[in-house]
């Protein structure tokens, strides 16, 4: 990568293909989480994800590139990690705690991601395109507090007995 243009491509390939993995590892989510509201977030996202995935092909078409190509590794890795917890975990409630904490993982992945992404945009001149990158962005942080209140509010407390 030469310059910024080409940087801000790879970070678009590189949050499609992590979108894409994720719409294959909630499912998962969903199926071991016990707390219905969870499953409701999980399930919620899930529909989200879809969106934002759409939106990051538009914004690919916009700027005359493919999306695919790259494969985002450290979402692979925090997916794997997941899985891994999901083998590990013994009990519902402390399923569901953990499982709280490996999407939020995911979800501060995504901000950083995001977050440079919409900064690159507005860098090169594309205001709309920094305008959609941004509604994603804002949605990971909505995803994000809403695991921050589940957790606070009742989850993280009935995994303590």
């Amino acid at each position: 990568m030469k310059n910024l243009k080409q940087l801000f491509v790879h970070q678009l390939k590189d949050l499609f293909s992590a979108e894409k993995q994720l719409l294959e590892a909630l499912p998962k989510m969903v199926e071991n989480a016990s707390d219905s509201q969870l499953k409701k977030a999980f399930e919620n996202h899930f529909e989200e994800t879809k969106v934002q995935l759409k939106r990051i092909e538009e914004i690919c078409r916009e700027m005359n590139i493919s999306p695919s190509g790259e494969k985002c590794k450290a979402m692979e890795g925090l997916i794997k990690e997941a899985e891994g917890f999901i083998k590990e975990a013994a009990g519902d409630d402390v399923m569901d705690a953990g499982l709280i904490a490996e999407a939020q993982r995911v979800e501060h992945y995504e901000i950083s991601g995001y977050g440079t992404a919409v900064r690159y945009a507005k860098e090169l001149g594309h205001p709309e395109i920094a305008k959609k990158l941004q509604e994603t962005l804002n949605e990971e942080y909505a995803a994000d507090e809403k695991l921050n209140q589940l957790a606070e509010n009742r989850v993280n407390r009935e995994a303590m007995v």
